[in-house]
């Protein structure tokens, strides 16, 4: 069975006993590791991965041939992205006609900022530029680009590049909502044994909080030189009960955010009951 997540600390984290046959009865799996701009596009493509982990921005252009799994997936508080630049200057209409880069043109980061910046940068930004998330910080730092759109670990070090934080736009969307950030998603194919595919998924996440250290050296060779305390503080950040159960909570966060972007125009319109398939 093909599967295709980050190299990201939680995503590993999350997966350890999955993929190194640590949990009874699942089935072996061939991995493809990229970075979520290139799982958000074989996700809109017909014949990709069995199982992949996706921005929840993106699921309005997946494949019909995917369903939302309730686990293994990434929401929280306190986690959201950040807008980074070089300068301190703290008003946000800055931005306008600025070049601003940006891990996914369908990633919910990029979805919260274009949301944020509708109600603060009048005129709007100038160019949108994607690039991978570990590039945009030394690309903020170098002046090629004014602004930078940070995920994952950047919260812990963005100021090793001096860069001067202009946004969370996680605090605002929580403040805006009183709702957890919906940041990545895990797809199946529906052919596929939903109900054991979830079950697997959550006893690889029960593995990973019951043996925290097992994963360690898998972590750190797929973490791109971060250091253990970042990798720790990354997997503490984005691995909670909403990584083994998306809830009520979780279900409501992902249609105010798919709702509120399709209102706006921004992502299509797309059914949010079908996103259900556990009740």
């Amino acid at each position: 069975m093909k599967i295709a997540f980050s190299p990201c600390p939680n995503d590993t984290f999350i997966f350890h006993a999955l993929v190194h046959g640590l949990v009874p009865n699942a089935p072996k799996l061939d991995v493809m590791y990229a970075d979520i701009d290139i799982t958000n596009d074989l996700a809109a493509k017909p014949n990709g991965p069995d199982i992949l982990k996706i921005s929840f921005a993106a699921l309005p252009w997946i494949q019909p041939e995917y369903t939302l799994l309730p686990c293994g997936g990434a929401l929280g508080r306190g986690c959201g992205p950040l807008v980074l630049t070089k300068s301190n200057n703290p008003d946000p209409r800055a931005l306008t006609g600025k070049r601003v880069a940006v891990p996914s043109e369908r990633s919910t980061a990029y979805l919260l900022f274009r949301l944020w910046a509708a109600e603060n940068v009048p005129g709007g930004v100038g160019e949108i530029v994607v690039m991978p998330f570990h590039e945009i910080m030394p690309a903020v730092r170098d002046g090629k680009i004014d602004a930078g759109l940070v995920i994952h670990e950047a919260r812990f070090t963005y100021q090793n590049y001096d860069l001067n934080r202009l946004v969370d736009l996680g605090s605002w969307w929580e403040e805006d909502t009183g709702l957890p950030i919906p940041l990545g998603a895990i797809i199946a194919k529906r052919i596929l044994d939903i109900s054991s595919i979830s079950n697997a998924i959550r006893q690889s996440v029960e593995y990973a909080w019951d043996n925290p250290t097992a994963s360690e050296d898998y972590v750190l060779s797929h973490a791109q030189e971060m250091s253990p305390d970042v990798a720790k503080s990354h997997i503490d950040l984005y691995v909670n009960n909403f990584s083994a159960n998306l809830g009520d909570e979780g279900y409501e966060a992902i249609y105010s955010l798919l709702g509120r972007a399709a209102k706006e125009g921004l992502v299509p319109e797309i059914d949010l009951s079908t996103l259900r398939w556990d009740k």
